[in-house]
Parts: structure tokens; C-alpha cells; sequence
């Protein structure tokens, strides 16, 4: 445990170059001393996610950033899952609208696709897979899920992707109108790397 700590101190990987994720994980992993860095940083591209599965692609991105890095990788897959739509946007929540890659767009198909339906139900989901190297046969997965409810109005200006839409009926309030400590204790991705965390100490 000693070993794969000191190596992940001097350096972890974050296999997206999404911003908002690096601030939240950062924020996360920063009480254990662990720096962590995008994959952009480095010059490595975004790596293919072909599958149909959050597991899939969180272990195929985590893969492709230790291998062009060197260094341990964490990836984190997430979206949003809404009932009345069979769980999409799902793995495609970050191109729904198509590409280029649109926050913007996406709420607009997402709020369109749900307006004449009663079922507004949904739920953020996250993998979160670290590798300590390309070919670990053992990769640390934890995994976490947010319920929720989508509004046509956006409200708050924290967050990103969908967060604006994300309605959270027992606190009245949006993912994006919770302060970021608030968020993290909460969100899909907060459980997960908590999961992510209490594994790591049991190596």
C-alpha cells in the first residue's frame, strides 16, 4: 500500500482533460497528498470508448492514459441516466447532441426529448476504475449513483454538463446551485471516489 501511495503522490493521471472533473477530483484526492494531473497536460489524446458500458470505457481510458504516461491513471465514466428516455443519454451524455461535444445542446435535447412526458426521473451514474500501470491485472473500481429529476429551467451556475437540469427535490435545489464541498459529498462521482478511496486503504 506504502509503495502504490508514494507513486501515486508524485503523480496521478486523470484520463479526461474535462476541467471540471480535475477540479472536483483534485479537490478529493488532495487531503492524501495525491497531485493529480489531465491527460491534455501531457499531450495525450482522448482515447476511443466504444462500449456500451460505463465499465468498459472507464477501464479502456484508464489504460490508454498509464500507457502514453507512464504514470497510474484514474478515469472517471459518468452520465446521466433518465428513466423515460430507457437510460439515455447514458454512455453518449457528453456527445447526446452529436459533435462537436455541447453542454449547451445537450440540455436543449435533453429538456425537448422530456417535455411531453410525465416521467421526469433520473439519476447520475459514475465508474471510476485506477490503474497503476497499462496492463494491471487488478484495476481499483468503485462505482456511484445520484438520484434526481429533470427541470426544463435551468438554476445555478456551479457544476457542468447537465448540473443546471439536475433537480434534487429534497434539498430544492439544482446539482449546479450546491456549493462544490456540497456537491462532492453527494454526487455520483463523490460516492464512487469515496468507494475508490476506503479500497485503496484496504491493499
Amino acid at each position: 500500500m506504502s509503495k502504490l501511495m508514494d507513486k501515486l503522490a508524485n503523480k496521478l493521471i486523470l484520463a479526461s482533460g474535462n476541467l471540471g472533473k480535475l477540479k472536483e477530483l483534485s479537490a478529493m484526492l488532495a487531503p492524501l497528498g495525491i497531485e493529480v494531473h489531465t491527460q491534455t497536460s501531457f499531450g495525450v489524446s482522448e482515447a476511443e470508448e466504444p462500449f456500451n458500458t460505463f465499465i468498459e470505457n472507464a477501464l479502456t481510458k484508464a489504460r490508454h492514459a498509464a500507457r502514453s504516461t507512464g504514470f497510474p491513471a484514474l478515469a472517471d465514466d459518468s452520465g446521466l441516466c433518465v428513466n423515460a428516455l430507457g437510460g439515455e443519454p447514458g454512455v453518449q451524455s457528453a456527445r447526446f447532441a452529436g459533435e462537436p461535444k455541447s453542454d449547451a445542446r445537450n440540455n436543449q435535447k435533453l429538456v425537448a426529448a422530456l417535455s411531453n412526458l410525465d416521467d421526469k426521473t433520473a439519476y447520475y451514474y459514475s465508474v471510476c476504475v485506477l490503474v497503476r500501470h497499462a496492463d494491471d491485472p487488478q484495476p481499483i473500481i468503485a462505482d456511484g449513483r445520484w438520484n434526481g429529476e429533470i427541470c426544463a429551467e435551468p438554476r445555478g451556475t456551479n457544476g457542468f454538463g447537465y448540473d443546471a437540469h439536475f433537480w434534487l427535490p429534497e434539498l430544492g435545489k439544482t446539482a449546479a446551485e450546491l456549493a462544490p464541498e456540497q456537491k462532492n459529498q453527494l454526487s455520483h462521482r463523490g460516492l464512487a471516489m469515496r468507494q475508490l478511496l476506503e479500497k485503496l486503504t484496504e491493499l
